[in-house]
């Protein structure tokens, strides 16, 4: 079984419950999970995601436990499976750091920053008028952080279709058309954000759209929903179609960030992230993924004096 996916057994052991208690959790409609080939199939991210539910107040929680753990970062924000590959490798090379971090969307993520509850936020918001990545959204959603914007990388997004792309759909135009069923990702979301830029420039209603109210947190949950015969397109990012054996058709190259304020930019654990991320062992575990591009992987974009 895939690294990426668990089966029942599997994720019985992850969490350290009984098998029949991970039953008991997919018939409550309690646990996050999707049936592919008659059999229950958890992607990790998911369930990891699930195991910070109720994210934002969690967020707050945390930030208020006088207990917290030494050495551990908050995160926030978006989500991409590069982020887990970093997380480990920081681990790997520095034991005593945590990062613990919530799958809330870009905006949610820059809000949780401004209001204290994290330390870092994850986010790819485009801005329209501009075509600036994030920094455009800083003074309307944390007014009050004096930023530092540090890219992470740059990936590329599209719609990740059926292999053999058997509805034909080539761009947004054909995301309204009869027998299209799209999954969508959660309002706030930079994906979300970018989905209804262009529908309005298409001039489609997201109404006459099947399937745009169908909402989930991830990228990978996406790739799934088309796996498991529950959508024929969504918007996610090359990687996923191709650890899904999915098809992919190409919208853009993003910008993925990571937001902080001044202060905690030279606080010991974000200084080891950096470092690892321009690293040769995190390199080496990227250098195959499709998609990416860390040409400006640990450059400072943004500082606000």
């Amino acid at each position: 079984m895939s690294s990426e996916l668990m089966n029942t057994k599997e994720v019985a052991s992850y969490l350290d419950i009984h098998e029949k208690q991970v039953y008991a959790l997919i018939k409550t409609g309690r646990m996050p999970a999707t049936r592919v080939t008659g059999k229950w199939l958890f992607p990790k991210n998911m369930i990891d995601a699930w195991i910070e539910s109720n994210a934002k107040s969690g967020l707050e929680q945390a930030r208020q436990k006088s207990d917290r753990i030494t050495g551990a970062l908050l995160a926030s924000g978006s989500n991409d499976p590069v982020l887990d590959i970093l997380y480990t490798c920081l681990r790997k090379a520095h034991p005593a750091l945590f990062i613990f971090s919530a799958n809330t969307g870009s905006t949610e993520g820059l809000i949780a920053l401004e209001k204290g509850y994290t330390d870092i936020a994850w986010s790819h918001l485009l801005d329209p008028e501009t075509g600036e990545y994030n920094i455009p959204y800083l003074e309307k959603l944390a007014p009050s952080v004096k930023p530092v914007v540090v890219n992470l990388f740059f990936r590329e997004l599209g719609f990740v279709i059926v292999r053999g792309n058997p509805k034909s759909i080539t761009g947004f135009k054909d995301l309204n058309r009869k027998g299209v069923r799209l999954i969508n990702r959660q309002g706030g979301s930079g994906t979300r954000l970018l989905l209804d830029y262009n529908l309005q420039k298409v001039g489609i209603m997201p109404g006459s759209i099947d399937g745009y109210d169908e909402e989930v947190s991830t990228h990978m949950e996406v790739g799934l929903a088309i796996l498991s015969g529950g959508a024929d397109t969504g918007i996610a990012t090359s990687a996923v179609s191709s650890l899904l054996g999915l098809d992919f058709v190409p919208i853009t190259q993003e910008r993925f960030d990571m937001i902080l304020a001044q202060s905690v930019f030279f606080q010991q654990g974000v200084q080891a992230l950096v470092q690892v991320l321009t690293g040769e062992a995190f390199r080496k575990q990227v250098e195959k993924l499709r998609g990416y591009d860390f040409r400006q992987a640990g450059k400072i974009l943004y500082s606000n004096p």
